[in-house]
């Protein structure tokens, strides 16, 4: 068993991935927020709210895959040191604009594009890096501690953006996140490892296909992209649409905040939970605890307290938490390592690919049928469709893989050994 002196937190590539990480999420969690209100102020609509959003999200859409292929041929550490670098200095001319007046929902909407596009090139690299920072047998908590870490972050971040939007205004809030991205990319750039090993390069769609055929080759990979799709689509609106909306209008704006708040409160929990608990099969109760993301949607809809809505809030993080880690472990044992970046650019695509579409449809629908009645319909959908997963024998017989003992020299460099491929 692994103890305090063996924590993946004492290899310094991991250290400087981990500060990275953490340091920009701090920032980003205040994007959406400050984001949501800027359009609000400038005199927007629900549904014009919704486009600019999914603008952010459909430029992630069509970037990332070549991301992927990017992060299999290049060092992934300077994929990421270069978009935390050029965002930085698209935040910070965001937040010039907003802070001076001159901003408009389509300037908004343009920099969200190239936001997204930015972000896009590096999340494949990025996801993947923590394989190769550090040794295999500390890779299962390695995992937990990135994640733990970054979703820690994101609750302080969110915690104090509705602060900020309410004493000093959005675009104080994206100057901040622009500042943390300048120090991520500091991180980033002493982070030590090798570029991929690769063969002979092919050309893009050749790699995709590879990429598409490894993601194929494990049902439990394919299945639960296309689960993570549904839930995508539904409540990507709720989040990014409704909820400001709802909790904004009913409790105030600063309300918002400390409902994602809590909704990052319960990663870090769930985070917390799965430092201790490593259940021997990696999907069967992640994709049970999935289920519980439902509560966040019906709590807008059926609470009349706005506690009622942030334990709601929290009991979703706790539930997507718990499966995200097991979901994460499952992707780094069991794919090979030259098709990391690949599929983990699939995982983001299946995971993304609807979520501009429902961010642009959840205004005019709760136009439709009212917002109370939406949230019970998505919070139906993301329970259920958590649950008919686990009807799929490899998501429910899928194994935690066992390490070996590490063998390496203490201050030696992470270097994990090739796995060999695994079908799902």
């Amino acid at each position: 068993m692994l103890g305090p002196r063996d924590s993946p937190l004492r290899i310094p590539d991991f250290r400087w991935l981990v500060g990275g990480v953490t340091v920009s999420a701090l920032g980003s969690a205040m994007a959406p927020v400050a984001l949501a209100f800027a359009v609000l102020d400038l005199g927007g609509t629900a549904t014009q709210l919704g486009l600019v959003v999914a603008a952010f999200s459909a430029a992630e859409v069509v970037t990332i895959l070549y991301g992927g292929v990017l992060g299999d041929r290049l060092p992934r550490q300077l994929l990421m040191q270069g978009s935390a670098a050029a965002t930085c200095v698209s935040q910070a001319a965001c937040a010039t604009v907003l802070i001076t007046g001159h901003g408009s929902i389509l300037f908004l909407t343009l920099i969200g594009v190239l936001n997204g596009c930015l972000g896009a090139l590096a999340q494949p690299a990025s996801n993947s890096l923590t394989r190769f920072t550090v040794p295999e047998e500390q890779l299962g908590r390695a995992v937990v501690i990135r994640s733990l870490a970054n979703q820690t972050s994101y609750a302080v971040g969110f915690a104090i953006a509705g602060i900020i939007v309410a004493v000093a205004g959005p675009g104080w809030a994206i100057a901040v996140d622009a500042a943390s991205y300048a120090l991520a990319a500091v991180f980033f750039s002493l982070i030590r490892v090798a570029a991929p090993a690769r063969g002979e390069r092919e050309r893009l769609l050749s790699e995709l296909a590879d990429g598409a055929r490894e993601v194929l080759r494990h049902t439990w990979l394919w299945l639960l992209i296309g689960q993570a799709l549904l839930y995508h689509l539904c409540f990507g609106g709720v989040q990014g649409v409704i909820g400001p909306i709802v909790v904004g209008d009913t409790w105030g704006e600063q309300a918002w905040g400390w409902a994602l708040a809590s909704l990052m409160v319960g990663f870090v929990i769930g985070g917390l939970i799965a430092l201790r608990w490593r259940p021997r099969f990696l999907l069967r109760w992640g994709v049970l605890l999935l289920s519980l993301t439902a509560a966040f949607p019906l709590a807008m809809a059926l609470a009349d307290r706005l506690p009622l809505v942030l334990l709601g809030a929290a009991v979703h993080g706790i539930g997507l938490q718990l499966f995200s880690v097991n979901w994460d472990l499952a992707i780094q044992e069991n794919v090979a390592e030259d098709m990391l970046s690949r599929v983990y650019a699939f995982d983001l695509v299946g995971s993304f690919v609807c979520r501009p579409l429902g961010l642009a449809f959840t205004g005019p629908v709760i136009g439709l049928v009212g917002t109370d009645r939406w949230l019970v319909v998505v919070g139906a959908v993301m329970g259920l469709s958590s649950l008919a997963a686990l009807a799929a024998p490899s998501v429910w017989r899928l194994p935690r893989r066992v390490s070996a003992v590490s063998t390496w020299p203490e201050g030696t460099r992470a270097r994990p050994a090739r796995r060999p491929r695994r079908r799902g």
